[in-house]
């Protein structure tokens, strides 16, 4: 990966907003998952399956903002309430699909350095796991931030395991890069809807 001309990591890096997708016409495919690379390399496919949505299509206002979770695509979508910034970032999804909810809920708190405590499910399938893990510890799978939702148990959440982004990797969550939901930390209010599809 350290020798392609343009890695996925790269690509995606940041969060990508409209003036980023904007600003690669040159490499993306218009309604596609496929990326043309520079004349020398290789076409590569499959970057997460990213493709800009529109928020009218899923949301009747974006009153508080509006957070579209795609668990197909492994994408979240971020629309602020006066429709002037979108954010589109990679995400973990949910191992199974007996941890997956989908549906509507909404953002009801928001933690700094969250702490992190097993469900008593997971505490069933991992007994080992620890009770706790503070927040701000290095090994927390919370991360920096989280974003608690409506659903009990449920969160959006950053990780300091960044192999899980992308991936089938959680136990029921939504989790981020932590710039990522640093980022998305900063816009998202108490009260913003969410929906997982």
């Amino acid at each position: 990966m350290a020798n392609d001309p343009i890695s996925r990591r790269a690509l995606l890096g940041g969060a990508v907003g409209v003036a980023g997708l904007a600003a690669m016409p040159a490499f993306a495919l218009e309604d596609s998952t496929e990326f043309q690379a520079p004349v020398s390399s290789t076409v590569r496919n499959n970057a997460s399956s990213f493709r800009m949505l529109q928020w009218q299509d899923y949301f009747d206002n974006t009153r508080n903002g509006a957070i579209l979770v795609d668990l197909t695509s492994r994408a979240l979508h971020f629309w602020s309430e006066d429709q002037s910034i979108y954010r589109l970032y990679p995400s973990s999804v949910p191992l199974t699909e007996d941890l997956t909810r989908r549906g509507r809920c909404e953002v009801v708190q928001k933690v700094v350095n969250p702490p992190w405590r097993p469900t008593p499910a997971m505490k069933l399938r991992n007994p080992e796991w620890p009770d706790v893990v503070e927040g701000g510890a290095k090994d927390n799978p919370l991360g920096t931030r989280a974003l608690y939702l409506s659903w009990t148990y449920y969160r959006i959440h950053g990780t300091h395991d960044t192999r899980k982004i992308g991936r089938k990797s959680s136990n029921g969550c939504v989790g981020l890069y932590n710039e990522h939901i640093e980022e998305l930390f900063e816009m998202a209010k108490v009260g913003t809807q969410v929906i997982l599809i």
